[in-house]
């Protein structure tokens, strides 16, 4: 399976975008009112000495379009002149129209009153007549890389705060797709996106109109903004790589347009490790560009809103507020000269045949579901990922929408309560055709229609489930531990693997089965069924009979958690090859090749502490450093540290 690794490209050259979100530290959204290009120049400096060649700009919209018929002169000289003093530096720009929002606090011009930003038509005209004015000024420039309609719309159109229902997708795509018409109809022929955050219900279950199916063929690239508060360190250092493997389906570029973190909330140390864990694994999970949030700190802004009533907005910097650089600013340097090194534009990411899937109702809204069964998918889907980052494992997440991979050798249905009758005969198709395919039982997040809603539970699994009509299986316990009475995958006869119990009173339930066809591989302290094994065809179905991705996502501090033992074993049925393996789940193991045949081994770590690590290569192959011809045994890794390597054969 094809793993989604394209790059933005302008005048057919391909573009690796390594930025900051930019405003002047004269002013924040401001900064246009105090322009000062002297100030500027200086900001702009210190970020491409550290190896950065963009930002993401911003027109604070009641200063650049004073009145509906009218944009104002003296605003657009001023961002002129800014990019010029990015073309001066080498760099360049992704100016930004409708702000709009930005950083708690929503603005509007003084001549919008109560219209609809989505479904006015006179107000959509007036959007549309800006941004083509903008462009039509400046598209000619050679530092303007790019444009954005918007930031992060969907808490500016309808903001949550007053209680407003999120728009429709038939207004917000009309919207988006008249003001793109624009930004061309201007002149524009840079690459163009929709600022949105990419929070469409394809990635969160929730509808906020923007649906990312359509808008992907409006636009050049997808942007997504993560700012997760998380609960366990290894999601949270996963996090952006997740949202950028769930973007990969629409077949655009993904640029992880903002994240970051304020020195409010993580001290310099941890926002540096931060910085490095969010990078290289967003890399690795196939975004191709990066514009951190944002450039500087703001400590003599404290009295103006938004700085004033949300404070921890004035630390986001990658410098602090006198212009010196921060850790994460030093991460950005250090990344940059990675990219450099492996000559990224020229690099992809190998094909995977592992597919996580995931279910169609994340996105649809079928007839008498609840809407917990579309949001509750995506917590599993990340605890998923995470264990098969665990265990070395390359994977794509995969659409049921857009139909299972004829060319997967595992398929993992991780704690999904529902997938359509054709999918699983799919899946049973494919079993019998030779792939491996697992699935954990779960009841769901409520109490309606509990139960696994699977086709043909018995007939795939090879199990006479013992179900009562309407009760859950309680698990009472923390804790649940499996004894393998058979080997598996290369666990051996008597490991035991403890799980931590998480989720809902309606979801810590387990299922009871009877073994028919299938072989039990593992039991429960009560003997019970965990673990089973179906041979189908050529293939096997393999059935847990207890959530375990949806225990793990529910906890605090889980991570690892032993799934990804499971993970790996099911790889080594399946015949999925692993040229490089770490037995440490705190390791992880991703890889780019280039194509002029290098491959890239990227080892990163989870832990507080320093680790020497001996990864296991397939035969005839070994490691080096990146710099350096001899081959290397063992690796020291910092904390939370990151190695990049190259392997290749073995000619000793």
């Amino acid at each position: 399976m094809r793993r989604h690794f394209d790059k933005v490209s302008h005048r057919g050259q391909p573009q690796i975008w390594l930025g900051a979100n930019f405003w002047s530290r004269t002013g924040g959204p401001l900064m246009w009112r105090n322009y000062d290009g002297n100030v500027v120049s200086e900001e702009l400096q210190v970020l491409a000495e550290h190896g950065l060649n963009m930002t993401r700009s911003f027109a604070y919209w009641p200063d650049f379009h004073p009145a509906p018929d009218r944009i104002d002169d003296e605003m657009l000289d001023r961002f002129a002149d800014f990019l010029d003093r990015h073309l001066a530096l080498g760099m360049q720009s992704v100016p930004t129209f409708i702000i709009g929002h930005m950083s708690g606090e929503n603005w509007d011009p003084a001549w919008r009153g109560e219209r609809d930003l989505y479904a006015d038509v006179w107000l959509v005209a007036r959007q549309a007549w800006f941004a083509g004015q903008f462009v039509r000024r400046l598209t000619d420039h050679p530092a303007v890389a790019g444009w954005l309609l918007s930031n992060e719309m969907p808490i500016y159109g309808r903001p949550r705060h007053l209680g407003l229902e999120p728009a429709h997708r038939e207004v917000v795509t009309p919207w988006a797709q008249l003001l793109i018409e624009a930004v061309r109809a201007a002149g524009g022929t840079q690459p163009v996106s929709t600022g949105d955050g990419t929070w469409g219900v394809e990635m969160t279950g929730q509808d906020n109109g923007f649906s990312v199916r359509e808008i992907a063929p409006l636009v050049d690239f997808l942007g997504p903004h993560v700012y997760r508060m998380e609960t366990d360190l290894v999601r949270q250092h996963l996090s952006a790589a997740f949202i950028c493997e769930l973007a990969g389906f629409a077949g655009k570029p993904v640029v992880l347009e903002e994240f970051g973190v304020t020195t409010d909330f993580a001290s310099a140390e941890n926002a540096g490790h931060y910085y490095r864990q969010v990078l290289h694994n967003s890399l690795l999970a196939g975004a191709t560009g990066w514009i951190a949030w944002n450039n500087t700190d703001y400590d003599s802004l404290w009295a103006q809103p938004p700085y004033s009533h949300h404070p921890f907005e004035m630390h986001f910097g990658i410098t602090d507020a006198g212009g010196a650089p921060k850790e994460p600013l030093r991460e950005l340097a250090k990344f940059r000269a990675v990219l450099d090194h492996i000559d990224v534009v020229n690099c992809s990411r190998p094909d995977a045949s592992v597919a996580v899937i995931v279910p169609s109702y994340l996105e649809m809204r079928y007839p008498f579901t609840e809407p917990e069964d579309q949001t509750t998918p995506v917590a599993s889907l990340r605890q998923a990922y995470v264990a098969a980052r665990e265990a070395d494992l390359p994977v794509v997440l995969a659409r049921e929408l857009d139909g299972l991979p004829a060319d997967a050798a595992l398929l993992i249905a991780p704690s999904i309560k529902q997938l359509t009758s054709g999918t699983w005969r799919r899946l049973a198709q494919l079993a019998s055709g030779g792939a491996t395919v697992y699935a954990s039982y779960f009841t769901g997040g409520h109490d309606v229609q509990r139960g696994p809603w699977y086709a043909d539970l018995n007939g795939l699994f090879g199990v006479e489930h013992q179900l009562v009509y309407g009760l859950a299986n309680p698990v009472a316990d923390e804790r649940v531990t499996i004894t393998f009475v058979q080997e598996f995958g290369g666990i051996p006869v008597g490991a035991r693997l403890t799980f931590r119990v998480g989720g809902s009173v309606a979801a810590r339930s387990y299922l009871p089965v009877n073994a028919a066809e299938a072989t039990v591989v593992a039991v429960d302290e009560e003997g019970r069924p965990a673990l089973l094994v179906n041979e189908v065809g050529m293939g096997r179905a393999v059935l847990a009979t207890y959530a375990f991705e949806h225990f793990g996502a529910q906890l605090a501090a889980v991570n690892p958690e032993p799934t990804y033992r499971i993970y790996s074993a099911l790889a080594v049925i399946a015949g999925v090859q692993r040229d490089v393996l770490v037995d440490d789940p705190l390791v992880h193991v991703g890889e780019l090749s280039h194509s002029d045949g290098r491959r890239f081994i990227w080892l990163v770590s989870q832990s507080a502490e320093e680790l020497l690590v001996k990864p296991q290569l397939r035969d005839g192959l070994r490691l080096r450093a990146i710099d350096r011809a001899d081959p290397l045994g063992d690796i020291c890794l910092g904390r939370f540290g990151v190695e990049v390597l190259c392997l290749e054969a073995d000619v000793t």
